[in-house]
């Protein structure tokens, strides 16, 4: 997976994991009965957020994956350090620091990007709770515009992401320039910075 990639992949997952364990939320274990959409919001966030606390675990303890389309296999270790192909590429010790501060940069994208995934997975059950909780009322005055000022949260939160990456564009061109066995990998263009906010 790309780094260019990382981003949207973990985006997409984290909806996709939070529906793994939804026919469970919909229960209350205690009653049986079924639980509230508040309940159902909470239970689908805490394994959203389950999976997200995980995946950053896995972030900041394994390798990150920067290949791109090539066949070659990158990755920058917790140490810093680069391997292509399991080998480890020779660097200095300034290099090193070049490839933790990259890697740091990755990891906040990530981490950014997970909070996102959250918040999104909650407003969408809240929008279905709030929906249902509508048509059974009978009241559905303002149920889009509660969601629609949710939704607005989500996506100052998304902007706010796309602001961290003039500096990973940075960051990765210096490693490039640093480390020549990095360069092919270094993928993020302008038009990376440009589409972020579409």
């Amino acid at each position: 997976m790309t780094t260019r990639l990382l981003l949207p992949t973990l985006l997409l997952c984290l909806p996709l994991a939070a529906c793994n364990n939804h026919d469970a939320a919909r229960t209350d274990p205690g009653t049986g009965k079924a639980a509230s959409p508040a309940a159902e919001t909470s239970t689908v966030g805490k394994t959203v957020q389950d999976a997200t606390d995980k995946a950053r675990k896995e972030l900041a303890q394994g390798n990150i994956n920067i290949s791109n389309d090539q066949s070659d296999k990158a990755e920058i270790t917790p140490q810093g350090e680069l391997l292509i192909n399991g080998k480890t590429v020779t660097t200095t010790a300034s290099q090193r620091a070049l490839l933790l501060d990259y890697r740091k940069q990755v990891e906040a994208i990530a981490g950014a990007g997970m909070d996102i995934g959250v918040a999104g997975a909650n407003l969408g059950v809240k929008a279905a709770g709030e929906a249902l909780k509508g048509i059974f009322s009978g009241d559905t005055n303002g149920i889009e515009e509660r969601v629609n000022a949710e939704a607005s949260k989500i996506e100052a939160q998304a902007k706010q992401l796309c602001t961290l990456l003039p500096g990973m564009m940075a960051k990765q061109q210096a490693l490039a320039a640093a480390v020549p066995e990095f360069k092919p990998y270094a993928t993020m263009d302008q038009s990376d910075i440009d589409d972020c906010g579409k």
